[in-house]
């Protein structure tokens, strides 16, 4: 029996993972993990040979960003930091979670002053996710948002 990752998934069922052990650098890694899974699933890709539409761009470009939110918070929040990403994509939503040590939930607090540094990473995933939230899991929890495909625009 091979390893789990080792076989092609499903073209309409994709997930990936990547372990995180500190939270060095982890912010950037969750990124660039997250990008190249992007491009893999061809987020970016258009018939013809041109280019992506603006609506393409900015979803692609706000899922970027919203990883980094979770991922800073688990930094930032939990002990040890972020356990794993998880990204699943099944061609309708991309769904990111951020897996960490700590039991409690994320809070959106009240508005923070838009000059002030901090308290602003959940409120940026409660404007641009379709739904977000978390669960709990292996006595810590989930972080977890939900993205339309950049494609059903256009349908």
């Amino acid at each position: 029996m091979g390893h789990p990752g080792a076989a092609a998934a499903p073209e309409r069922d994709q997930t990936r993972r990547l372990p995180l052990s500190s939270s060095a650098g982890a912010v950037q890694q969750c990124r660039d993990f997250s990008r190249q899974a992007l491009l893999d699933w061809h987020w970016l890709a258009v018939d013809g040979g041109s280019r992506p539409d603006e609506e393409q761009v900015a979803v692609f470009e706000d899922v970027l960003l919203m990883v980094s939110e979770l991922v800073t918070n688990a930094c930032l929040h939990a002990p040890g930091g972020p356990r794993e990403l998880r990204l699943r994509w099944d061609t309708v939503r991309l769904r990111v979670e951020v897996s960490d040590a700590s039991p409690v939930p994320p809070e959106l607090r009240p508005s923070a002053d838009p000059g002030q540094p901090g308290g602003h990473g959940l409120r940026v995933v409660d404007r641009l996710a379709r739904a977000w939230g978390s669960r709990p899991e292996n006595g810590g929890k989930s972080v977890w948002l939900e993205v339309s495909s950049p494609l059903d625009h256009r349908t």
